[in-house]
């Protein structure tokens, strides 16, 4: 059974951020998320971080500057997941806007794979670039670079993934976490490292005077494709990266998306005037990532460049369909997920590795995000791809930076990982079938010597329990109206509610009446038709219910146990 923490905090800082003016409640929440001065909250882009803070960042817009005076070609290498989706529409409708000749290309991942490879380039050759732009990746892609070189094309990487112990000789590197970089925030997006570029790039053609006669372009129009990369790619929304956030979904919410993202929620039966942090993260995002999980991500990449409403509407239509198809093969994977850990004592891990070789290729990532979620613990899962290959996709748990745990095994077992990359929390790697056992046991000596089982065990955080006068529609409201996300998570609050009454909705919901002192509160507990016990200890969050056009405060459970009567 889980157990349910508060989330500590610094009462001065609290103290702090409510004689600034901010509800006690709110100032409570940021405290508890390390935020300290208000001035952390701003939302306006000019508070953004300066581009100057960036490694390289102005070599490579004076790189882009000069390809744009000779009318160079420009081919961008784009990865295949929501981040990489909206980098590549953000890089070429911003280079369009500065006057680029460009185009772009995305691997498609059963046939590639991941990144600037070899084979990439070869095949990006055929269409006579002058030089290639990686967005969301390329700062592993060592052989790719080599071979760009050689074939007279240079290299332009812009990434956010850490580096390994060799970087690829491109021309130039723009990535937050490559050695020597000193900008503040290392969580920005494959998606926000390259806005950034666009900005530095229209900061040189300033410089150099191409706007005396024209007016600049408004790179604002871009931040809709920001939030949705930033948010999607489950980055931490630090200060930098709420503001992009912040910025993006005001202007979706003020109608001035693009066709793309405004078809994608249409499709999905969502306002857009409404859209929040969860449309992102749940509806448009895995949509989009349909494309490049079971067919081509350039499908997702034109529902967001086209400026055809119809064409973009078409578009999303036959990636929610795609969306559809990738729930049920999740969903039957996850099956057969289930019942091959009915085989092992899961207790006795502290590392999942699973293979079946019916599985696709393409949802494996959901996959061990799921039984991650489930069971507390690093979980990677394989699907077979060619050449005797396996490919891995990996979800792992705060205590275990996964990607330097997949290099601890490659320097104890150097014959294992063909080749691996990613983040603290999601990584890939490649592995030979036949080496699949090999590689289980070699993780599970590294989860081990990095987890205790103090971090095995699921812990579910609240900010603590609410007055009752605070649990009302305004806080509700005021709370809804925030950036939360990953790093900064949505407020739950805890609290013991006697159940007055409950009945079954849709089938498998469960309508409540909940009292707690002489108050009694709706609430709704989803994916749950079984009775309720006469008391309960339960983690919820304030909700704004609307119905026939008038809101009301509704409390959404999101964990309940048994508790005690009184």
């Amino acid at each position: 059974m889980p157990n349910i923490a508060s989330r500590p905090y610094s009462q001065p800082d609290a103290s702090r951020l409510a004689a600034s003016g901010l509800h006690p409640v709110l100032a409570r929440i940021y405290a508890a998320r390390g935020i300290q001065e208000i001035r952390q909250l701003e939302h306006e882009l000019g508070a953004l971080l300066p581009y100057t803070d960036m490694k390289n960042i102005g070599e490579m817009a004076r790189l882009l500057a000069d390809a744009l005076e000779a009318d160079k070609r420009l081919l961008i290498i784009a990865d295949y997941d929501s981040d990489g989706a909206t980098a590549c529409t953000v890089a070429m409708r911003g280079l369009r806007e500065f006057g680029a000749t460009v185009d772009y290309l995305v691997p498609n991942r059963f046939e590639y794979g991941y990144g600037l490879t070899p084979e990439i380039v070869q095949l990006a050759e055929a269409r006579k670039p002058d030089i290639l732009i990686t967005v969301d990746n390329g700062i592993s892609s060592v052989a790719g670079v080599e071979e760009a070189n050689r074939l007279g094309m240079q290299v332009l990487v812009t990434d956010h993934h850490l580096p390994g112990d060799e970087l690829p000789d491109a021309a130039c590197i723009v990535n937050p976490n490559q050695p020597g970089c000193d900008f503040p925030s290392k969580n920005l997006a494959g998606v926000g490292v390259i806005f950034y570029v666009m900005l530095a790039l229209r900061a040189e053609l300033r410089n150099r005077g191409a706007y005396t006669t024209k007016p600049e372009p408004n790179l604002a129009r871009l931040l809709d494709l920001v939030a949705l990369g930033t948010v999607a790619d489950v980055v931490k929304l630090d200060d930098n990266n709420r503001i992009l956030v912040h910025q993006g979904l005001k202007r979706i919410c003020a109608g001035r998306a693009c066709s793309g993202i405004n078809a994608l929620l249409k499709v999905a039966s969502r306002k857009a005037e409404k859209a929040s942090t969860y449309d992102l993260g749940f509806v448009v995002g895995p949509r989009l990532n349909a494309a490049g999980r079971l067919d081509d991500m350039a499908l997702g990449i034109e529902c967001l460049l086209t400026e055809n409403e119809e064409q973009a509407y078409s578009i999303a239509q036959q990636l929610d369909t795609l969306n559809r198809e990738r729930r049920e093969i999740e969903a039957d994977m996850q099956e057969q997920a289930l019942a091959a850990l009915e085989q092992v004592e899961v207790s006795e891990n502290h590392s999942l590795s699973l293979y079946d070789p019916n599985w696709h290729q393409g949802v494996i990532g959901i996959l061990a995000s799921r039984l991650k979620d489930k069971y507390h613990r690093p979980v990677i899962a394989f699907a077979r791809s060619n050449n005797g290959e396996l490919k891995g996709s990996g979800r792992s748990i705060r205590g275990l930076h996964l990607r330097d745990a997949l290099d601890l095994v490659a320097k104890r077992k150097p014959h294992l990982l063909q080749k691996f990359g990613g983040h603290a929390f999601a990584a890939g790697l490649t592995i030979q079938e036949n080496h699949f056992e090999e590689f289980t046991a070699a993780f599970e000596e590294i989860a081990q010597s990095l987890l205790t089982p103090a971090d095995l065990e699921r812990i579910i955080e609240s900010d603590g329990s609410l007055e009752t006068p605070a649990m009302n529609l305004h806080l509700a409201k005021t709370l809804t109206e925030q950036v939360w996300g990953q790093g900064f998570p949505q407020p739950a609050f805890q609290e013991k509610f006697a159940v007055k009454s409950q009945r079954v909705v849709g089938e498998k919901h469960l309508r409540l009446k909940l009292g707690k002192a002489d108050q009694v509160f709706d609430g709704i507990l989803f994916f749950h038709n079984e009775p309720l016990p006469d008391w309960i200890n339960a983690v919820y969050r304030l909700d704004v219910n609307e119905y026939n056009g008038s809101q009301s405060l509704q409390l959404m459970i999101e964990y309940w146990e048994e508790a005690s009567k009184g």
